[in-house]
């Protein structure tokens, strides 16, 4: 694999790099943030500010960044992290191909090149190719093979400390693919305990070993599942399916195609079908198992079994959702099909031995499902997407090859092996090589431009302010920018989030989803109650908005309000004046707030006017006419908002032109409701594009004036379609004198904080009569705890998002702490397990 990433030219080889797709949208990001939490923050393990408006950590840590190999990360900063990252994937593949092939050796499995050839099969997997992306599960290729062999070593001995030993690291490095590894291990277990049957007594001997080792397994890591379940019960678990069908998710002879090399393009990766992948010799070693007689029946049978169960799971839904834990997978389906590959690889190894002698029955019974197959591929080729002409000659090319070397006589060819294991080596080299070419990657020089830019405003910004606030961008490369140079923001794109946060983003006027938020429609007043008191703007490109460094995702006239402090050749730094800190003494009409509007202007005024006790601030925004609408090509239409726009030519172009003239100088936004994303329709603002987020699937509010009395506006609406829907489309001028009035109450009583970190917030507050809470931008959790002047307090949650609590009136010294849920029992019950182990092992060596 090296070599394939040197001649594509990936960093340090050349000006490409691996980051494609999450790798290049997430990961690269959270490896950016190991390497700050490890060097610099270590209490970031527990909880980061820069996980959207603040989020535990734990999870995070536990699904992305325990494996051992990021620690090699450490020597890799800034832009040259890509680097590292092809380090640590190509150590991967090579630690996954010696793993496995240790297994064989151990098991005296396979000797020599043949070791070798079976190794590399495993490692360069039809799976691991498509799922290089998705380095943090690699991990599991490595330890599968060290698992199963100490399941092996459990039920020949009964000695334990192996499969304890490698499955407690897999829990600890990952959680999710230690669940997958775990469901296979009973299914091996099954098979391998029918394959050495002896007695029943032994049978359930070796059963309950197998069952309490692996309890203990789980114990030994509970410091870090423990916390982490809780995570998953405040984000992933709530999108569990609760409700199945016993049907099937596609054809089953769609999976024929995923055994000939090159199977796999980026249409795979959102819908596509379990990637199989092993290479024609191991195929068909895999199919002599059943049929050559080698092994003892009941093991044929139990096997036969086994794999049933597993290639049911490919596409049987129930099946399926039970190897995802309940969920189906967003992109990257069947992200457990590794143990099949894994599973296949292993018995083909255990037929083709180098004493291995086909019978002309098995021969014949291969040989007539490897022809239908290829017959099957070859006359729906147009079905298989991923597959073209020259991929089905070249997997016919290698099953022939392999097949000729399984039939001829070889016992005695010295060469026999290496023969073999050149044809593996090829055949694997060439599905990595023609499947990843169907990627493109982010290239060195425009991650490293972009990130170069964004940590030196960052740190200009930073520099100069030592407090605890928020910065805001009006663009981005990707979501998770804050974690890549250590801000706290407010974006975040990730599988371990907290579901109360893309809530709320929606409700105020974001954009969000299931995995991620988006910070890019902020307003005056979420500027200010979310602490963002700096905000980067991008400067104007001489060259084509595709091609700038930095790209817009968002509009933001009124950012004009905010002075400027500092400008270099690409962007502006704006200082909010209005900008509260992290929390502020309110009314305690917030603690009963049931803010359920679906309008997030009316959402917003609601949540200020709860916060200031007065009933005027839920008229922030009000609703303004149009002084002229055309319609181009479209039905003239009285009512606007909730109409239903249709092209009466659909062959020609289709737009509404929206004029208005401010009266005052206040910021004016629009809603849009989810219709009026940009796949449906162009937006542009006085001719130029309005540039925003690109999807979004509640109303988000639309900056498009600020400061331009008597200015004309024209927004027009261009349909992609031949109908559009103008869901939730009103215009709304904000009472600006009226909100900076109120915010300026708000910050006459705001926290001054005097002690901070990644999971402490400490400072001083004025409570008054009318002022009798401490509303807080920290979202709730149970994790975290408070004190006011010493003594604990109850934590309440506002919007159902919020912490809050109670002060008294006059001064207060209050303290917010964070401490993972579960994390203390967690670590009580790995300890105690640690303890009973080693007290075990004592024990056994004085008895000896």
């Amino acid at each position: 694999m090296t070599i394939y990433f040197a001649y594509r030219g990936m960093a340090p080889f050349g000006s490409d790099s691996l980051l494609t797709v999450d790798l290049g949208q997430q990961y690269v990001d959270f490896f950016a943030f190991f390497r700050r939490t490890i060097l610099h923050h270590p209490t970031q393990f527990f909880y980061s500010f820069e996980k959207a408006l603040g989020g535990e950590s734990v999870g995070l840590y536990a699904y992305y960044l325990m494996s051992p190999f990021n620690l090699l990360l450490l020597f890799f900063p800034k832009a040259t992290l890509t680097s590292g990252i092809f380090l640590i994937t190509v150590l991967k593949y090579g630690s996954a191909g010696l793993s496995f092939a240790w297994l064989l050796q151990q098991e005296k499995i396979q000797r020599g090149p043949l070791t070798i050839a079976f190794s590399t099969a495993y490692s360069l997997m039809g799976w691991a190719i498509a799922n290089q992306l998705n380095v943090m599960w690699l991990d599991a290729l490595i330890l599968l093979p060290l698992i199963i062999l100490g399941l092996d070593r459990l039920i020949a001995t009964g000695r334990v400390r192996h499969y304890v030993f490698w499955l407690t690291l897999m829990f600890i490095i990952n959680y999710y693919m230690a669940y997958m590894i775990c469901l296979f291990s009973i299914l091996y277990f099954l098979w391998r305990t029918v394959d050495q049957f002896e007695t029943w007594r032994n049978w359930f001997k070796r059963l309950f070993k197998f069952a309490w080792s692996s309890i203990l397994s789980a114990l030994l890591a509970a410091w870090i599942l423990l916390p982490t379940f809780y995570s998953l019960t405040e984000g992933k678990t709530t999108y569990t399916v609760k409700t199945w069908k016993w049907t099937a998710e596609y054809n089953v002879p769609k999976l024929f195609g995923k055994f000939f090399m090159g199977s796999f393009n980026f249409n795979q990766m959102p819908h596509g079908t379990p990637n199989l992948f092993i290479g024609a010799f191991a195929v068909l070693g895999f199919l002599y198992f059943f049929f050559n007689g080698s092994a003892k029946l009941a093991s044929r049978i139990a096997a036969g079994v086994v794999t049933l169960v597993l290639f049911l799971s490919v596409f049987l839904q129930p099946l399926d959702l039970l190897w995802h834990a309940g969920q189906f997978p967003v992109w990257y389906p069947y992200r457990f099909s590794f143990v099949i590959s894994f599973w296949m690889i292993l018995l083909a190894a255990k037929t083709l031995q180098p004493n291995f002698i086909p019978n002309t029955a098995a021969t014949a019974i291969v040989a007539a499902v490897v022809i239908a197959i290829t017959l099957y591929v070859s006359l729906n080729l147009n079905q298989f997407g991923y597959l073209n002409r020259d991929h089905l000659i070249y997997g016919t090319v290698a099953l022939a090859l392999a097949f000729a070397l399984i039939i001829i006589p070889h016992q005695r060819l010295g060469y026999y092996p290496w023969v073999v294991l050149a044809l593996v080596t090829v055949e694997m080299g060439m599905n990595a090589s023609l499947s990843l070419n169907n990627i493109s990657y982010v290239s060195q020089t425009q991650y490293g431009q972009y990130t170069d830019e964004l940590q030196k405003i960052t740190n200009t910004v930073q520099d100069q302010d030592q407090g605890l606030y928020r910065i805001g961008k009006t663009f981005q490369r990707d979501k998770v920018d804050p974690m890549q140079v250590g801000y706290n923001g407010g974006s975040f794109f990730g599988s371990t989030f907290e579901a109360q946060v893309p809530t709320f983003y929606g409700q105020m006027g974001n954009p969000n989803g299931d995995g991620f938020v988006v910070d890019s429609n902020g307003t005056l007043i979420t500027d200010a109650l979310l602490n963002y008191k700096y905000y980067f703007e991008q400067k104007d490109s001489p060259i084509t908005h595709d091609n700038s460094v930095l790209v817009s995702d968002s509009t933001r006239a009124d950012l004009k309000s905010y002075p400027v402090i500092s400008t270099d050749t690409m962007s502006t730094t704006h200082q909010n004046p209005y900008a509260l800190a992290f929390g502020y003494a309110a009314n305690d009409a917030i603690l009963s707030l049931k803010n359920t509007t679906l309008d997030p202007s009316q959402y917003q005024a609601n949540w200020l006017a709860a916060l200031t006790g007065k009933s005027r601030d839920k008229q922030s925004y009000l609703v303004q006419n149009f002084d002229e609408v055309n319609f181009k090509n479209i039905p003239r239409q009285t009512k606007l908002t909730g109409t239903i726009l249709t092209k009466q030519d659909i062959l020609k172009p289709a737009t509404v032109e929206f004029k208005f003239t401010p009266k005052t100088n206040n910021s004016y936004y629009f809603t849009f409701g989810a219709s009026l994303v940009p796949s449906n329709a162009t937006i542009t603002l006085n001719g130029k594009k309005l540039h925003q987020y690109d999807y979004w699937r509640n109303t988000i509010l639309v900056n498009v004036a600020n400061q331009a009395k008597g200015k004309p506006q024209t927004l027009t609406i261009t349909l992609k379609k031949n109908n559009l829907w103008l869901q939730n489309f009103t215009l709304y001028e904000l009472n600006n004198p009226a909100v900076i009035n109120s915010l300026k109450d708000l910050k006459q009583n705001q926290l001054k904080v005097t002690h901070f970190n990644s999971h402490t917030v400490e400072g001083d507050v004025t409570g008054t009569d009318r002022k009798s809470v401490l509303a807080t931008s920290i979202p709730y959790s149970k994790g975290w705890h408070a004190t006011v002047n010493g003594k604990p307090v109850k934590v309440y949650r506002t919007l159902q998002m919020f912490n809050a609590i109670k002060i008294n009136k006059g001064k207060n010294h209050v303290k917010f702490t964070y401490w993972p849920p579960y994390m203390t029992l967690g670590i009580c019950l790995s300890l105690l397990s640690l303890i009973t182990v080693c007290g075990t092992i004592l024990w056994q060596k004085r008895r000896r």
